[in-house]
Formats: C-alpha cells, structure tokens, sequence
C-alpha cells in the first residue's frame, strides 16, 4: 500500500503505467511467498518439540504462543527466534520500508506549490497511514514486550486480528462523501439527542 500510494502522489501522471496488473502480481505474489516461507522456522522448532503438557490451547486461535506455553521442552530458541523475528520481520522491515516511501511522499507533497493540492495529496495517504498506526501498535505490544502474560497477548492478538480488520473498511470508506456525510449526519443527531437529554 505504501508503495502504491508513493506512486499515487509522486508519479501521478505514470500511475496507470507502473502499477498495472504484472506488478500488482508480482507485489501480492511477494507477500503471500514471504508470509508463507517465514513461518517455516517456527514448524520445523514446533515438530522437534517432544511433549505438551496438555493438547488444550488456551487461546482464541492456534498461535506459536499458545503452543509455547503447553511444550514440555526447552523452548528458549524458540522463544529467541519468536522474538527476534517479531522485532525485525514483523515491525523493523515494514517500518522502514513504509517510513522511507512516506519520507519521499512528503516530500513530493511539498514541492506542490497549492495548499489544495497538498491537502488532496495528504488525504491520499491519511487513511492507509491511520491503518499503518493502528496494526503497528497492536504488532509493537504483541510482539516486541516478550513475556507479558498470556492474558495481554490474548488482548493483543485479538486487537491485531479483529479489530484491526473491522476498522480497514471503515476507516477507508470514510473518503467516500457519501458515507462521510452519513456518519457527520448521525454524529449530529447524537449530539443534538443528547444535548437535549441534558
């Protein structure tokens, strides 16, 4: 998304040219191989492990921590892999390739010399950076702070796969005029309902 949006607002007029369906391919292609190829480690540790202590997972869904947490065995690689990797593929890598295309965004914003036309540009971006902000928080509390009880990587893991999902739709529907006035229209009405109430 980063990407597609540094092309949007840098390289408007070429869009259409640069992100045509081969690189969509190839851009999808490389999330769904990198996704698929850096859970390996973690099968390969999980089937090495010898007894659970119990074939009950006290989580919403079949995660690595919740696994960890019922092996018998020394599980500190493991862990160590679980963290390391967390910090650097699941927040270093997309940060900074997310950051250095929004540096370049900005940078393109402020060479436009009207404020109509930077204010359409950072509009462009606002919503996929407001999704950015939202999974980067719940990824940073669910991965980066080792050993905060499975309780809280329960919160987190639910905020990072509900939560983070249900908001993408709406926080990007709200570009629509449409919608925008709908929600300005009920917001009123709930001010309005609760004014008089007062």
């Amino acid at each position: 998304m980063s990407y597609d949006r540094y092309v949007a607002v840098c390289r408007p007029l070429n869009y259409h040219i640069i992100m045509n369906l081969k690189i969509c391919l190839l851009l999808a292609s490389f999330c769904w191989i990198f996704g698929f190829l850096q859970v390996v480690p973690f099968i390969w540790f999980l089937f090495k492990i010898s007894c659970f202590s119990t074939n009950v997972i006290d989580h919403f869904c079949c995660d690595l921590v919740p696994f960890m947490n019922i092996a018998c065995s020394d599980i500190v690689i493991l862990e160590s892999l679980t963290f390391i990797q967390g910090i650097i593929i699941y927040i270093i890598t997309p940060f900074l390739l997310t950051f250095v295309s929004y540096v370049l965004i900005i940078r393109a914003i402020m060479k436009i010399r009207s404020s109509f036309g930077r204010r359409k540009a950072f509009y462009t971006c606002s919503s996929h950076l407001t999704v950015i902000m939202l999974l980067y928080m719940t990824l940073i509390l669910q991965y980066a702070i080792p050993n905060n009880g499975l309780g809280y990587k329960k919160l987190f893991s639910l905020l990072n796969t509900a939560l983070v999902p249900i908001l993408n739709p709406l926080i990007y529907s709200l570009k629509n005029k449409d919608v925008k006035l709908a929600f300005i229209k009920i917001i009123g009405k709930w001010k309005v309902e609760s004014f008089t109430v007062t």
